[in-house]
């Protein structure tokens, strides 16, 4: 749907401070900020700065002033924004005195989260490219993918057959072009070759997956390519096998094939040009008697044309609207900006609007990490993501559970509206920028309307959002919000263990993955240079007792070394219960290293 742009003038004058929620002046916001003109507002675009400047305006009109001190309403944080392929990139393979030239973007294509560099050495086929002790599968158990390159399929074995281990047609983790990334650079390949599988997948046997449709750091720390069965065929043939027969022994009897080519030399050189921006959080301050505060927080962002994160392959490059996610949260923030603008109260409340949620919480984190003003006087963090669908009156509230008075001041609140709240999760850990203040020990509250069939595509535009039924959202944050700033007591922080689903992707908000061992960190999501730093530490878990803390950054892990929240995910997931392995850290300019003893997930 398009929508004038005058939207932004008509919106942020005739306001009256302390009115009752509309549901028409809620769906404006949304309208505009969902808008085709605002082209998924992705971070690091324009049309994000003009979403920005639309919150910033509306909270000028309402005489809301930057928190004190700051210089102005908008918080900047640099971000790798996007990825394109650079000019230099070669393939060569040598097999005895034959040499081949791999033609750049025809036969071969890197992964946009790729090294850059140059590199050669021999050559493996390592299956699948998955090692999966949880299944007592290996695709690397017999060879040594070390200073190799490796060749791995797409996808995972026996993904047709729904009494697979590896749960049927329902893919695991294991099948992420990252994820085998990362373990041929934990077996320590030099680069990784992935073939897509044109037995179960004929369609994609024919193409290359198109530049930036792919997850993962923005640089996995190992050269990485796709190719085209047909480009590595003659490979698998001098080498006197081919490459379906494989597929099919592998399909069969869930047994590796892996195999190292003899008297072959890969030369290979990528070329990855990133881009970093600056883009802004926004910040708006409404103080109170006391130095304490509430925080309403919604993220702003989503993503542009979709690339890699749409749930709509076919259509990434059309325009991803993201009206439920998160206009509709953000256009919260703003009226419940407009509703406690000009009351008094007894602590001042925070409005915060992220960027950066769709690339990894990134905005949050930086805010929490950089907070404007002392979290320890934030009282509770209360997120607003995709609230504008409610369906059949249920909205679910997450991280009930992590202040003392959250629940009983819930409860007393709910019967008096008519949305009935679904506690499933009181962890407040998720997917979401709520996570990046629970792991600073704040009280949150999460408020999320549920996923629908438009989650992360194009389709999810405005005139699907329910207004009325969010204005009742509205009434009952507010009336929370309220509650909380008035209130004599405020929660006292308590830590709950968050849920895991088994089938969840890595990277998790917690303990380096969904499944395997248990470790007990929690990481920080505005990852350093090199490794990860932990926001906060499990009280009790592996890493608690080996003596880790908040704010250590690991480096190694076993014999591996950890480069990014990736890389720990799947070091982890070599291990098991009762293993001992040896962690280096940084903490602060001393490195120092622990043995931690792995436990049983919960």
């Amino acid at each position: 749907m398009k929508t004038p742009l005058v939207l932004i003038g008509l919106a942020v004058t005739g306001l009256a401070f302390g009115q009752s929620f509309d549901a028409g002046r809620y769906v404006d916001h949304i309208k505009f900020l969902a808008s085709d003109d605002m082209k998924g507002r992705a971070t690091g675009s324009p049309e994000l700065e003009r979403a920005g400047q639309y919150v910033v305006d509306h909270f000028k009109a309402l005489g809301l002033k930057p928190v004190p001190g700051a210089k102005g309403y908008l918080q900047p944080f640099q971000v790798t924004t996007s990825a394109k392929i650079g000019r230099e990139n070669h393939l060569d393979i040598t097999a005895g005195t034959a040499a081949t030239a791999f033609a750049a973007l025809k036969d071969f294509q890197p992964l946009n989260f790729s090294s850059s560099g140059k590199a050669s050495g021999g050559l493996v086929f390592a299956g699948y490219g998955i090692t999966a002790p949880e299944y007592s599968y290996d695709d690397y158990a017999g060879i040594d993918a070390k200073g190799k390159f490796v060749v791995v399929l797409a996808h995972e074995p026996q993904e047709l057959d729904e009494k697979s281990v590896f749960l049927g047609k329902a893919y695991t983790d294991h099948s992420r072009m990252y994820a085998k990334a990362s373990n041929a650079k934990a077996h320590g390949a030099k680069g990784v070759i992935v073939v897509q599988d044109r037995l179960n997948h004929k369609e994609d046997g024919e193409k290359l997956v198109a530049f930036g449709a792919t997850d993962g750091p923005p640089d996995a720390g190992i050269l990485a390519l796709q190719m085209l069965p047909e480009s590595v065929g003659g490979l698998f043939a001098a080498a006197g096998k081919k490459l379906d027969d494989l597929v099919t022994g592998i399909d069969g009897d869930l047994k590796p094939r892996s195999f190292e080519f003899q008297g072959i030399e890969v030369r290979e050189q990528v070329e990855i040009e990133r881009a970093t921006k600056t883009v802004n959080n926004v910040v708006a301050y409404l103080p109170g008697e006391t130095d304490e505060y509430v925080i309403i927080g919604a993220h702003y962002d989503h993503l542009g044309l979709g690339e890699q994160f749409s749930m709509a392959p076919s259509l990434a490059g059309t325009v991803h609207h993201g009206a439920d996610d998160n206009a509709s949260g953000t256009a919260a923030v703003l009226e419940l900006a407009k509703y406690f603008a000009g009351k008094k109260l007894k602590r001042g409340i925070l409005f915060l609007t992220f960027a950066g949620e769709e690339l990894g919480l990134l905005g949050s984190s930086y805010y929490a990490n950089h907070p404007e003003m002392p979290l320890a006087k934030a009282v509770t963090m209360i997120n607003l993501d995709m609230v504008g669908r409610v369906r059949d009156g249920k909205l679910f509230v997450g991280g009930a559970g992590t202040g003392t008075t959250l629940r009983a001041s819930l409860d007393e609140i709910i019967p008096k509206h008519p949305l009935k709240v679904d506690y499933s999760d009181n962890s407040g850990y998720g997917s979401s920028d709520h996570t990046s203040f629970t792991v600073k020990q704040v009280p949150v509250l999460f408020f999320f309307s549920g996923l629908h069939g438009d989650y992360h595509k194009p389709s999810d535009t405005w005139d699907k959002i329910d207004g009325p039924n969010s204005v009742e959202v509205l009434k009952l944050v507010s009336e929370i919000a309220e509650k909380l700033d008035a209130a004599p007591e405020r929660p006292k922080f308590v830590r709950v263990e968050p849920k895991v689903d088994p089938r969840q992707g890595a990277p998790s908000s917690s303990s380096g993955g969904g499944y395997g061992p248990a470790f007990g960190s929690i990481p920080d999501f505005a990852e350093p240079p090199k490794g990860v730093r932990f926001a906060d530490v499990k009280e009790g878990s592996p890493a608690a007792l080996a003596g880790l803390k908040a704010g250590d950054i690991m480096i190694t892990f076993g014999d591996k070394d950890i480069a990014n929240l990736y890389d720990f995910t799947f070091a982890l997931r070599s291990h098991k219960a009762g293993d001992e392995v040896l962690v280096e850290v940084l903490r602060g300019d001393k490195k120092l290293a622990v043995k931690v003893k792995l436990t049983e997930r919960k």
